[in-house]
């Protein structure tokens, strides 16, 4: 099995499968029809409701990433809920958490500050963002941590410029994107998957290789280890592509990065198929068990 071999397997080992694909969708729409119910007066399982994030952006690794939504309120909630003399985001996060105790437990249903959460028993996360629409397209959600505030965010501009850059790169971008959550997640590296897609979006821009085909991923892999290793080590945020929304660091991710940059170094020298096992086994210490063996 040759190197395009490899990682196009490995592309069918993180990428989320069509199953997985159908049961997210059932639960996408069950929760969006509860949410209808209630602030809409409708039991559509569409409409007001959006995937976001990394699924959104349709970069997300399989059993890696949260699954986002983004669900649109009407504006007099808005108007509700700023009228608060105190933390009026809470309440409105409150009300949304409430709907969906309507449909799920109270042992899946919680919160972080700016979204609801709904935990599944087999590992799946969904997050729901309730938002207001501004007429420039961002969106307006609640932020209750702090004592409450309004923060804006653009989750159309960030798919749509992934999307863009993705098709001149020949699908590079988002195969990378999966590829580098894997990485994360094998080694714990303090990294969001916000940071990967940024980070990701930007070299990729310049990559000497950015229009080749599977054959090529183990550099991709290589290039974009030494990329991280190189990145400015006082820098504390980065933009989103699309909205330029910030987008912080979390921790030392470089360390690691040149480590297995070292690594992959080695795996990418040994092209020859009689050498085969010993690069699999090199990108799996990179990679962990997602990659084939």
């Amino acid at each position: 099995m040759g190197v395009a071999n490899e990682f196009y397997n490995f592309r069918n080992n993180y990428n989320i499968g069509p199953e997985l694909i159908s049961s997210i969708g059932q639960r996408y729409r069950r929760i969006t029809t509860r949410l209808n119910t209630d602030f809409w007066n409708t039991d559509s399982s569409s409409a007001h409701s959006l995937y976001v994030g990394s699924y959104g952006r349709d970069t997300a690794a399989r059993g890696i990433s949260d699954l986002d939504i983004g669900f649109q309120l009407p504006y007099v909630h808005y108007v509700k809920y700023s009228g608060y003399q105190s933390n009026g985001q809470s309440a409105l996060l409150q009300a949304v958490k409430n709907s969906l105790l309507n449909t799920y437990n109270s042992s899946k249903v919680g919160g972080d500050g700016q979204v609801v959460v709904i935990s599944f028993t087999d590992g799946i996360t969904f997050e729901i963002l309730p938002y207001f629409t501004n007429t420039d397209g961002s969106w307006t959600f609640a932020d209750s941590n702090g004592g409450g505030s309004w923060r804006k965010c653009n989750p159309r501009a960030e798919m749509d410029a992934v999307q863009t850059r993705n098709k001149a790169v020949n699908g590079n971008l988002k195969a990378l994107c999966r590829m580098m959550r894997v990485w994360k997640d094998h080694n714990s590296v303090p990294m969001s998957g916000a940071l990967i897609d940024a980070l990701a979006y930007q070299f990729i821009e310049n990559w000497e290789y950015q229009d080749k085909s599977y054959a090529y991923h183990d550099f991709l892999a290589r290039d974009f280890l030494k990329y991280l290793y190189d990145l400015d080590r006082e820098k504390t945020y980065w933009r989103m592509p699309g909205s330029g929304s910030y987008v912080y660091k979390s921790g030392v991710f470089w360390t690691k990065a040149l480590t297995d940059y070292n690594i992959a170094v080695e795996a990418c020298s040994m092209q020859a198929d009689d050498r085969a096992a010993q690069r699999r086994a090199k990108w799996r210490t990179v990679f962990g068990t997602t990659f084939p063996i």
